[in-house]
């Protein structure tokens, strides 16, 4: 995945022991696809090396405003002229300080000042000891910061170099490379709220054993990352699976079938998107066994009465509400064979406007996927390619339709 293809990512670092974060960042923004020019506080060379950056980025490290590579002496201007999106991590409790006061004392905090604020972006990844997060100070800067344009990250909470605990930690690189992609998605759900569901659902048994299929939920997590990109707000109904939850979205673990229809029941009403990607069994067991079933050495099978699971996605699609527009329904059908002839049948059975189909048994538990779109009208082709790629795609249809 290349999305920060063709992006040229300023990477700022101000002093923090955070900075050993900032290295396993720019090894990700680079395999992102991003090209990495890197700037260095000189409290922040304190805590790593430009040498280290340099060979991460595989450019030379910028920590001087009298750097005697730039022709005009300008690195200031020329550096944040050239950037796509100018990324501050860690951004100390000083510099976040200096940049709201328009503070420009060394290249890092100049480049920030003078970078032309409706074409380059500032982000800003906070790294500080909880006490000082937590300061009056620290937070109206930053509410000052966001006001003047400037996006600040959120942060983490956990143990601190200090070996205290709680509120201040720089975000994992991986967190901040989500948000970062995100940023330059277009908002196309933006002021939608979306329910997806997700995963395979478990059928107990008895204590020990259940029905399940094979579905490991990266495809509908793929598109509750993609409509949170999208600027939608996001409520995720996920069955067992161990995947991570998206950045910036609402998880709702079940197991069964009628854990996940109450969840969704709870949550539908607030929204105006509804995805149901999720792998439903279609039956669970009349009777759950208390105890563990064990073979008594006769031979004899034990006897199980199954009864049918509720139709999650037609009891909502058939709703007042969705009959009259207010929620666009999307349904999943995941066939192993004749998929096109399978996804017009269930088109029909449930009553939504949309149905995405795929072979289940080429993707279950794969990186990547092939869609079919039908409708009322016909069927459209997603070629094969990775999930998240698809679901972008997905999203950008359903907000087309919303549109209409």
């Amino acid at each position: 995945m290349n999305d920060l293809a063709n992006k040229h990512i300023v990477l700022g670092l101000s002093g923090g022991i955070a900075c050993y974060k900032a290295a396993e960042l720019c090894r990700a923004l680079v395999k992102a696809g991003a090209s990495v020019q890197v700037v260095m506080s000189e409290a922040a060379a304190q805590f790593i090396t430009p040498v280290t950056m340099q060979a991460l980025s595989n450019r030379s490290v910028y920590t001087s405003q009298w750097d005697a590579r730039e022709p005009n002496n300008m690195a200031h201007i020329n550096l944040s002229r050239e950037a796509d999106a100018i990324l501050v991590a860690p951004a100390s409790a000083d510099f976040m300080a200096k940049l709201l006061h328009g503070r420009a004392d060394d290249l890092l905090s100049l480049m920030c000042l003078a970078r032309p604020i409706a074409q380059v972006p500032l982000m800003l990844a906070p790294a500080m000891n909880r006490e000082m997060w937590q300061h009056p100070a620290t937070q109206r800067n930053m509410a000052q910061l966001k006001a003047d344009g400037a996006f600040v990250l959120d942060v983490g909470q956990g143990e601190q170099a200090c070996g205290e605990t709680g509120d201040g930690r720089m975000l994992e690189p991986e967190e901040i490379l989500a948000d970062l992609i995100s940023h330059f998605q277009p908002k196309l759900l933006a002021g939608q709220h979306v329910l997806v569901t997700a995963g395979p659902t478990f059928e107990k048994i008895d204590p020990v054993r259940g029905i399940t299929n094979l579905s490991s939920g990266k495809m509908g997590f793929a598109i509750a990352r993609a409509a949170a990109e999208a600027g939608a707000q996001v409520t995720l109904v996920a069955g067992p699976v161990s995947l991570p939850t998206p950045r910036g979205v609402q998880r709702v673990n079940v197991q069964s079938a009628l854990q996940m229809q109450a969840a969704v029941l709870q949550h539908v009403d607030a929204a105006s998107v509804f995805v149901a990607t999720a792998a439903v069994a279609d039956w669970r067991v009349a009777e759950v066994a208390e105890h563990k079933i064990k073979k008594d050495g006769s031979g004899d099978l034990p006897v199980l009465q199954f009864t049918e699971n509720p139709d999650i996605l037609a009891g909502v699609a058939q709703s007042e509400r969705a009959q009259s527009g207010g929620l666009f329904c999307v349904g999943f059908a995941a066939e192993s064979h004749d998929l096109l002839h399978h996804a017009k049948a269930k088109l029909a059975r449930k009553g939504v406007p949309l149905l995405v189909g795929n072979i289940g048994p080429a993707t279950f538990g794969q990186d990547d996927n092939a869609l079919l779109l039908v409708d009322a009208h016909g069927s459209q082709e997603l070629p094969h390619a990775h999930k998240l790629v698809l679901a972008r795609q997905l999203v950008a249809e359903i907000a087309r339709r919303i549109r209409r």
